[in-house]
């Protein structure tokens, strides 16, 4: 018998039957992850480059999307509509984790005046999915421009550094090899060997504090959530200005709440 032949995502590894991949979809959904906080607005020229598309190509998908309603035009730019928040509405009304997470990260805000949040891993970045009300800090300066969907460079932060400390060693190696570090201030890792024994120390403590990687003025604490196979499914961390509390500050005082709350929600998972 002829084995067919099949496709791996290298992003999650999972593979399809070549028969079963649907390259349309696959490439009008490169269109849409072309989009990004550093490029709001692309005509067809960059769609292509972003996209590897030719420009014929990208110029179809373009129209496509905006004739669904994803993507409106000026007539040269295309740009997002907020239709595409249908999606993140739908996971984030229907997954577990940020449904649970929710009053748990309140009450941390509460017992400490702290902004939490809970993130997964995708590709290159950690994203946001669910964080703590924080409606009585309208005063309190919010790192990063947090809110649910946010998504940070995971090398330089501290849930993504958590994220990628417990992938197994050959992912570390792939995801490395897929994501070359990038320095965004003098304080991120750039050298892969000093960023791998990183993640092995904060693979073997349980946590990982990181300070001003991303942004001057900020540093971050953050500790993984399990689920009930004692898998690593997310990361919980507090964001706060260096000015405001001290790393002795989070490292005695928050870790320990952060832990606790981890314990909760693998009980809850």
């Amino acid at each position: 018998m002829i084995e067919k032949k099949r496709l791996q995502n290298p992003d999650n590894r999972k593979t399809i039957r070549h028969e079963d991949f649907i390259a349309g979809i696959a490439k009008g959904m490169a269109i849409l992850d072309s989009f990004g906080t550093d490029r709001h607005r692309m005509n067809i020229s960059m769609a292509a480059e972003r996209t590897g598309l030719t420009r014929a190509a990208a110029r179809r998908h373009l129209l496509t999307l905006e004739y669904l309603g994803y993507l409106e035009s000026d007539g040269h730019f295309f740009y997002l509509t907020p239709k595409v928040l249908k999606f993140s509405g739908a996971y984030l009304g229907a997954a577990y984790l940020p449904k649970i997470s929710q009053s748990l990260l309140n009450l941390l805000t509460n017992q400490t005046s702290q902004i939490y949040s809970v993130m997964v891993l995708d590709g290159f970045e950690a994203i946001t999915i669910a964080r703590s009300a924080a409606h009585q800090q309208t005063d309190r300066v919010n790192p990063y421009g947090l809110h649910l969907g946010n998504r940070l460079p995971a090398h330089a932060t501290s849930a993504g550094k958590v994220l990628l400390a417990h992938l197994p060693e050959q992912e570390r190696l792939d995801w490395l090899d897929k994501y070359p570090l990038q320095r965004l201030t003098k304080y991120t890792y750039k050298h892969n060997q000093d960023f791998l024994n990183l993640l092995q120390q904060i693979l073997e403590q349980g946590w990982c504090y990181s300070a001003e990687e991303h942004e001057l003025g900020v540093h971050a604490l953050a500790v993984p959530i399990f689920n009930s196979s004692l898998k690593v499914i997310a990361a919980l961390n507090i964001v706060a200005p260096t000015g405001r509390i001290t790393k002795a500050y989070m490292v005695d005082y928050i870790l320990p709440l952060l832990q606790d709350t981890s314990r909760e929600l693998r009980n809850l998972l």
